[in-house]
């Protein structure tokens, strides 16, 4: 396939106008009948820059290539089998190819939890912050690790928040609260909102965008460090072997490292063990004080190896991995905090 221009600059021009004259089969009548013809596909040789690639087809011989719209709207002309039956005219073709644009979800769905899913993992399966996900589940709000299997979640279409209206709610308040304009709501398409905009307790609205602060949780060490406690050294090591299954975030100020149940968790530095236990979404748990301003926390233990006031070495074996409270699957829940402050642990761990 050519185009006519690219005939013209190889010198095929006279070829060109010569199968147009051979389809003609001698016939002087139809020769200066289709004179006009010919003077049109000579002048296109000599003007046509070559741009573009739209398919033009002519009778009995080669495709030729004009050059105006782009390839998938090419669209088709035909003169026909025999030009000397062939109306004088040149009649379009649809263009073949119709392009639809992909439209997003339009709502809100319903997701169950299945075996070994977390907060970030659904998210990211949506295309979402984690966070949107637990401003949509206020279950979640103090405890995102708080989802077992069969657990329904209300998932947005876009990163925001899902409010359930409660009693004195205006939609000034709302906004307020998720630090969004109002007309962000009452313009949502998934809010139906008309004026005058009187809100039903037990509505609810999404707010796209929208965010709020979270409140995190906090274990309290109790025992006393003993008087000979390994001083902690500020140089962690990884707590345990896995992946990486879900990260720190804005609620979820720890790392989830996944494995097979009965992993040893070890001691991610030197200190003493300050609490042991079992807590709500954090099953058995140990936190771990390392004397320096740092504690470290383990949780969802299947066995507890330490006792609280216990020295630990840096390495040492403190439990085994489970899947214990509120969890989808065999992982250590660690967290590493600073003067109380929860960090985040990748930017404490080695690298590789």
């Amino acid at each position: 396939m050519h185009t006519l221009w690219e005939l013209a600059s190889e010198g095929k021009a006279p070829r060109l106008l010569g199968v147009l004259a051979r389809w003609l089969d001698g016939d002087q009548l139809a020769l200066s009948r289709y004179s006009s013809h010919l003077a049109v596909a000579a002048a296109i040789v000599l003007i046509l820059s070559g741009s573009g690639s739209s398919l033009w087809q002519v009778a009995g011989g080669e495709t030729l290539r004009l050059g105006v719209v782009p390839r998938e709207q090419e669209a088709f002309v035909s003169w026909g089998a025999n030009p000397l039956q062939s109306p004088d005219y040149l009649t379009r073709g649809v263009a073949p190819i119709t392009i639809i644009p992909e439209r997003g979800r339009q709502g809100i769905i319903v997701y169950v939890v299945q075996a070994g899913d977390n907060v970030s993992k659904i998210a990211a399966s949506f295309g979402l912050r984690p966070e949107s996900i637990i401003w949509c589940n206020p279950e979640l709000e103090t405890w995102p690790d708080y989802i077992v299997v069969g657990q329904q979640l209300f998932v947005p279409p876009i990163d925001g928040a899902y409010h359930e209206v409660k009693a004195a709610d205006t939609l000034d308040s709302i906004a307020k609260r998720y630090s969004v304009d109002p007309l962000v709501i009452v313009e949502s398409e998934y809010n139906d909102l008309s004026e005058p905009y009187v809100l039903q307790v037990g509505q609810r609205l999404f707010v796209p965008g929208g965010t709020r602060p979270l409140v995190a949780r906090y274990v309290q060490a109790t025992a006393p460090p003993p008087a000979n406690a390994p001083q902690g050294t500020g140089n962690f090591m990884w707590p345990t072997s896995g992946y990486v299954s879900q990260g720190y975030y804005l609620g979820h100020e720890a790392m989830d490292i996944a494995g097979a149940t009965g992993t040893p968790i070890y001691a991610a530095d030197s200190g003493y063990v300050a609490a042991t236990g079992w807590m709500g979404g954090y099953g058995n748990y140990i936190i771990i004080g390392h004397g320096n301003g740092f504690e470290t926390l383990y949780a969802h233990l299947s066995v507890i190896r330490v006792i609280a006031g216990q020295g630990v070495q840096r390495g040492a074996l403190i439990g085994l991995m489970g899947s214990t409270g509120r969890s989808t699957g065999p992982h250590l829940h660690f967290e590493v905090r600073q003067g109380g402050i929860k960090r985040n642990p990748i930017g404490f761990l080695p690298r590789g």
